[in-house]
């Protein structure tokens, strides 16, 4: 061998022909970034250790519907991890809280930061992303355009409106309803509308 890891969908067509062994080494590289992806959401670490587990069960059971067209393998396994924790809160119909159940570890220790984004803070702003552009692209053009000029192009309403030659209060309008689809569309996909 000359040390070369396979890629992450080399292992998981692997882990879709029925080699454990592929499945073994996703779960070494990711297991620990999905634990604490979970752990974010249901706030509770005993609960995180068995989402985990079925996580990469679902991967085993579902690697043959991965599409590398369609994305990395990293965001789906995020995509899935994300729902399945998503779906225990709703069966348990609560909200997070904050997890501080090690006596070992106090309040000041896990306020310390070392100024890098740790592994699920990106892994999650990636999936924030795919959903808000997913959400985007489900609004009328009208609306979306609106909310595109705003928010990446940095234009006021007043701009817009004279940029787009249409009046002030179809602008606002537009801005309105759109943010409202957007949140819609945010939750339908099992993302928290305070993400806007």
């Amino acid at each position: 061998m000359d040390g070369v890891q396979p890629e992450d969908e080399e292992l998981l067509a692997q882990v879709g022909r029925g080699d454990e062994n592929g499945l073994s080494v996703l779960y070494d590289r990711y297991a620990r970034v999905v634990y604490s992806l979970i752990l974010r959401v249901v706030q509770n670490r005993q609960v995180s250790e068995e989402l985990t587990q079925e996580v990469f069960l679902r991967v085993w059971q579902q690697a043959s519907t991965f599409h590398r067209d369609k994305g990395r393998f990293a965001s789906w396994l995020f995509g899935i991890a994300h729902h399945i924790a998503i779906d225990e809160l709703r069966r348990r119909k609560a909200r997070p809280q904050q997890v501080y159940d090690d006596p070992s570890i106090s309040r000041s220790m896990l306020d310390v930061t070392d100024g890098e984004p740790e592994p699920e803070e990106i892994a999650l702003g990636g999936i924030r992303r795919e959903y808000i552009i997913e959400a985007l692209s489900q609004l009328p053009e009208n609306q979306r355009e609106v909310l595109e000029l705003s928010y990446f192009g940095g234009l006021t309403q007043s701009q817009i409106a004279e940029r787009r030659g249409e009046p002030l209060g179809t602008i606002k309008t537009r801005t309105r309803l759109g943010l409202q689809r957007l949140r819609s569309n945010l939750l339908a996909l099992g993302l928290q509308a305070d993400t806007l």
